[in-house]
């Protein structure tokens, strides 16, 4: 039986220049995280030391199973505790995903200027037996207090030593695994509190939702760290995680761990239109090896407010409040954003697949003054197939020489083999098709 879901990516458990020059041209695909199995998300605002972290738990089975411990800097209290709409995360993940675009060449013969979280009740819980909080305190737990928020029953816990925390957990139903004790010990040295949490099927029933809502929590500390090494523990194989860091400064990357933009701007076949989730993961996977497995994945970093192009409209000013960015809006402030118009909101999408060998410690954050946008971006552009009305020739031997171009990119970004990649572009005419490689100039490719 599960009885601690992988909330966190299983880690808070216990060079054209018509096309460079500007981002202009028609989205018509994206990749988001729906790409990726075992794929978590946590959405961080963060302002100075004042953090709000809305944690999108990818729990599988039934919902009287699940139960979350999560490592926090500070106590909690009730008021710092919400419970969020997971269709807001959804929209953010499509709004920073990466994305595909295409261009059409014109006609070669003529020149053209290329111009809920609705407020939820606090339902008081239930005093707990006094036996309960003597039975943890014998342990050396402290309860430091206890809600219920939505459909999930919150403690907040301190405790004197890893000992008698793991064994007040395992008493209480939270299965822990092998090697837990030497991470919570860590937490514990660095005056950690543990924020747990199950379900209430009792308020779930009255809500009436059919899967769980995400967790939020506002505290403030120095700390702007994400904590994953409990749910390594409990992992089986590599996780993915996505970051959503919201700031007014600008762009968020780790200190601890290599911060890596993804390859973007690059053209590639038409053909990759119609398998661009597989391309994206292939791509993905090599840039993991490339990096040794030990990298963070730049995919976005924006103004929050305008795209280009857009892979989904921009958050609107209640939606931003409801992730917890406290800075926009207010009672007077708007419910949408103009199109062009920037919001004090720099949003940074970090991708990073994980496991305890390769990531040993937990994510540690730094805000940049970095405001530059970025995008993993990847370009099709379609050649002029109409009829023309005057010698072509030399656009379709330029048009060769780009599709030639693209296979190699296309190549070296997802490690497919060329000559598969070749025999599916529609080069101009037959006798235009590259020659292969000689077969030993691919010995050691």
């Amino acid at each position: 039986m599960r009885i601690i879901a992988t909330v966190v990516a299983a880690a808070l458990t216990v060079a054209i220049a018509t096309t460079a020059q500007a981002f202009c041209g028609f989205y018509v695909a994206r990749a988001d995280t729906s790409l990726f199995n075992k794929a978590s998300q946590v959405v961080l605002v963060r302002d100075e030391n004042r953090t709000v972290i809305t944690m999108a738990n990818d729990f599988e089975g039934e919902v009287q199973d699940f139960a979350v411990v999560i490592p926090v800097p500070t106590l909690i209290e009730r008021e710092q505790i919400n419970v969020g709409d997971r269709a807001i995360v959804e929209h953010l993940d499509a709004y920073t995903a990466p994305r595909l675009v295409e261009y059409h060449d014109p006609d070669p013969c003529m020149r053209y200027e290329r111009f809920k979280s609705s407020q939820d009740s606090a339902f008081p819980q239930a005093a707990m037996q006094e036996s309960e909080i003597k039975a943890a305190r014998s342990m050396g737990v402290t309860i430091e207090a206890s809600y219920t928020v939505g459909e999930y029953d919150i403690l907040i816990l301190s405790a004197k030593e890893s000992g008698g925390l793991i064994r007040w957990l395992q008493e209480n139903d939270y299965k822990l695994p092998r090697g837990a004790a030497k991470v919570v010990d860590s937490y514990l040295k660095q005056d950690m509190h543990f924020f747990v949490a199950k379900v209430n099927l009792e308020e779930q029933s009255k809500l009436g939702y059919q899967y769980l809502r995400p967790l939020q929590v506002a505290y403030e500390s120095n700390k702007f760290m994400l904590p994953i090494r409990l749910g390594t523990l409990n992992a089986k194989g590599k996780q993915e995680l996505y970051v959503y860091a919201l700031t007014r400064s600008g762009r968020v990357e780790t200190t601890n761990y290599r911060t890596v933009k993804l390859p973007s701007d690059t053209e590639v076949p038409e053909f990759v239109q119609s398998e661009f989730s597989d391309f994206y993961r292939a791509m993905f996977d090599k840039q993991v090896q490339t990096e040794n497995e030990r990298a963070v994945f730049l995919e976005y970093a924006w103004d929050m407010g305008w795209c280009d192009p857009c892979a989904a409209d921009p958050l609107s000013t209640q939606e931003l409040r409801k992730l917890g960015v406290f800075w926009v809006g207010g009672a007077a402030g708007r419910s949408s954003v103009a199109p062009g118009q920037a919001q004090n909101v720099f949003v940074t999408r970090l991708h990073v697949r994980y496991d305890s060998e390769h990531f040993p410690e937990d994510l540690v954050f730094q805000e940049t003054g970095d405001r530059q946008n970025y995008q993993g971006r990847y370009v099709i552009r379609h050649p002029w197939k109409g009829e023309a009305s005057c010698d072509i020739s030399s656009y379709q031997a330029e048009v060769r020489k780009r599709q030639e171009r693209e296979a190699q990119t296309l190549a070296n970004l997802t490690g497919w083999d060329v000559d598969d990649i070749r025999r599916k572009i529609p080069f101009p005419d037959d006798d235009s098709l590259p020659p292969k490689d000689p077969w030993w100039k691919r010995i050691w490719s």
